[in-house]
């Protein structure tokens, strides 16, 4: 019966986004993993099927036992292949076998199907040969990318170099390549298992998914900087933001679960993280006007949600189911938004990362959106132009994730920076400008006056990016001829010295009026000529 017991554990905790399942798994130090492994995914990818069956036996109300082991007994009974365990729970069991298997034949008889298989949602089905990478983010607090890459090669991997398509992300064997979009993540096929891993124990790499790694890349605090990770637990963004501000700084981190807290704590001991201050609070309580909190100018904010991104965690559910869902999404949009709006009330708060692994719009563009329209001194940054899937329109500087477009779990990140009087200014005339050409990393020259105000995230060498058209930068190429044309003036402007020379000795500066050649030209041309030919006549004078 531990195997039940330990099983439905890991999933109460990943419902309540403490960690990923296959952390879980390794971190309970049960005696047969992989069958631990193997129960909780298959149970979770049957989740909405095995609820309307319990629910449709009122299995809960005769067992007296919760939903999640009910759901794991359940599979194995009716779905699997027949109960792992003896004794008084067996017996309970095998006393509702004939019930809920009946159950089980009216859903398939329902929905026209002679398979389990067939019973899952459409997109389960094909996501159940297609399996995610593996992702390892280097902590940069104990080692480098480099010497990682090494080590990984001396224990017989083979490392293909950086990826430059999402096709490069699918791998087999002991492959590995660079992410493609973060510099500090290595991709290996989907089996590799690191759990066991040295550098994994030592710290030196953390096992992450390539989304959850988008909130800390993006929101890319300098060092030194004070920094409010608001929904902290496990502490894997924590960790991210303590080694892109390269431990230096202050790093406030909250969560209201004091179990959560110490097992974050415990995360950021063994990653190295020095900079931050834990605090078992409800973020939705802590003062922004308080003095500690007086210099915080960025802030992550990963507050609860369906979790209806992560992979077996589908938010395809029973009929029965959706009506109380939809009332969970509402609660849940409410309290995200209530989050939302105190973050920005911190005074000195430049940009904010707003983070969920939702695929409901609910919960993420939907937030965003009225977060705005109560915020008006914040706007949306336009986020990585290279990545395959944007956020629902109108607000497309939003991303999302998905194991088809970004094969990872399913994401949103939406990044708000407080408006400045300057940059409205800026703004109203930029409007022949498109917006997705901005660049996240590389602000605009009057976004650089305004440091004080505006957070200046210049450096991040993990792709190149294109300036704003607008910049002084730009205004001064513009400026500049090209060598052809430097070349033409040259030429032109001897011929013409001769000619003065030899026919105009005694005119005065009436020489200076351009030729008939020079009035076909562009006006802005010709009025540089006209200069050059003045100089020309001074020192042939």
């Amino acid at each position: 019966m531990a195997l039940y017991n330990k099983a439905a554990e890991i999933l109460e905790k990943v419902e309540t986004k403490q960690a990923a399942v296959k952390t879980l798994v390794y971190e309970s130090k049960f005696q047969n993993i992989k069958q631990l492994f193997a129960l909780v995914c298959e149970t979770q990818k049957f989740s909405s099927i095995l609820q309307e069956i319990i629910e449709s036996t009122k299995l809960l109300k005769h067992t007296k036992i919760k939903m999640n082991l009910a759901k794991v007994l359940v599979y194995d009974l009716v779905i699997g292949k027949g109960l792992k365990c003896g004794g008084a729970w067996k017996t309970l069991m095998l006393k509702h076998r004939s019930r809920l298997q009946a159950a089980l034949a009216r859903m398939k008889i329902k929905q026209k199907v002679s398979c389990n298989l067939d019973l899952l949602p459409s997109n389960l089905q094909q996501c159940e040969g297609d399996q995610l990478p593996r992702y390892v983010r280097v902590n940069t607090l104990k080692t480098t990318v480099e010497d990682t890459v090494d080590y990984f090669k001396r224990e017989g991997f083979s490392y293909l170099g950086k990826a430059y398509r999402l096709d490069d992300l699918k791998l087999n064997g002991k492959s590995f390549v660079g992410d493609l979009h973060l510099s500090d993540l290595l991709v290996f096929s989907a089996k590799t298992d690191f759990h066991d891993h040295y550098l994994y124990k030592a710290g030196h790499i953390i096992l992450q998914d390539k989304a959850s790694c988008l909130p800390a890349y993006l929101l890319n605090p300098p060092a030194g900087s004070h920094v409010l990770d608001a929904c902290a637990a496990p502490g894997n963004k924590t960790s991210h933001l303590a080694a892109i501000m390269k431990n230096k700084g202050r790093l406030f981190a909250f969560d209201l679960d004091a179990k959560r807290l110490a097992t974050m704590s415990t995360l950021l001991l063994r990653a190295g993280v020095t900079c931050q201050q834990l605090a078992n609070q409800d973020f939705l309580k802590v003062e922004p006007d308080a003095l500690q909190y007086k210099d915080v100018k960025y802030i992550l904010l990963d507050p609860s949600c369906s979790g209806s991104g992560m992979v077996c965690l589908r938010d395809e559910v029973s009929s029965s189911q959706k009506e109380k869902d939809s009332r969970r999404l509402k609660a849940l949009a409410a309290f995200q938004l209530r989050c939302l709006n105190h973050a920005l009330r911190f005074p000195s708060l430049q940009r904010l990362v707003y983070s969920t692994c939702s695929i409901h719009s609910e919960e993420n563009e939907q937030v965003v959106a009225a977060c705005l329209q109560q915020n008006p001194s914040f706007r949306l940054v336009p986020l990585l132009q290279q990545w395959p899937e944007r956020g629902l329109s109108p607000l497309t500087h939003c991303l999302r994730a998905s194991t088809t477009k970004t094969l990872t779990h399913g994401f949103f990140v939406a990044l708000l920076e407080r408006h400045t009087a300057q940059s409205l200014n800026e703004q109203s005339t930029q409007t022949l400008n498109p917006v997705a050409e901005m660049s996240l990393f590389n602000p605009s020259a009057s976004e650089e006056k305004a440091e004080a105000e505006e957070a200046n995230i210049t450096e991040n060498g993990d792709e190149e990016v294109q300036e704003p058209g607008n910049t002084t930068k730009d205004l001064d190429v513009t400026d500049k001829a090209s060598p052809d044309e430097e070349q033409t003036r040259t030429l032109g402007g001897a011929k013409r010295k001769r000619k003065r020379k030899r026919k105009m000795k005694d005119r005065d500066m009436e020489v200076l009026v351009p030729t008939t050649t020079e009035k076909q030209t562009g006006s802005s041309v010709g009025a540089k000529k006209n200069r050059k030919n003045k100089k020309d006549v001074a020192k042939g004078q």
